[in-house]
């Protein structure tokens, strides 16, 4: 559940606070942005710095290093639980994407191994090395 789950709160919209990330984007609907191509697209194409960025995708960009190494401490349960689906929607239908994401952000599987239990115990099943 924990791999790139800072990923998945791009489309949750999760910025940063002090000691939470904040909710400010909680209300933001995930499942039309997983239904959009052209939005889920542009969430995509900001992560990889190749296309223009919301606020919310540059606070994502900018906290998702700290996000990875900490286990998303920051992290509210409605977060997780956003990103719990937005992961397993990009595993699932966006394969090559994932693909792309893990290069950028984890090309060293590091943390791929370090949450793979967590991330089973939540019924995500990561693609092998």
């Amino acid at each position: 559940m924990k791999l790139f789950i800072v990923v998945a709160l791009a489309l949750v919209g999760a910025v940063v606070a002090q000691d939470r990330y904040t909710s400010k984007y909680d209300g933001i609907d995930v499942d039309e942005i997983l239904k959009s191509d052209r939005l889920f697209n542009n969430y995509y194409k900001c992560l990889l710095d190749q296309g223009r960025c919301t606020p919310d995708g540059n606070e994502l960009k900018r906290i998702l290093p700290e996000a990875l190494q900490t286990n998303c401490a920051k992290c509210s349960e409605k977060q997780r639980s956003g990103a719990i689906r937005v992961l397993n929607y990009i595993i699932e239908n966006r394969a090559d994407q994932w693909k792309t994401l893990q290069q950028k952000f984890d090309p060293e599987n590091k943390y791929i191994e370090k949450y793979r239990e967590d991330a089973k115990k939540e019924g995500i099943n990561l693609p092998s090395k």
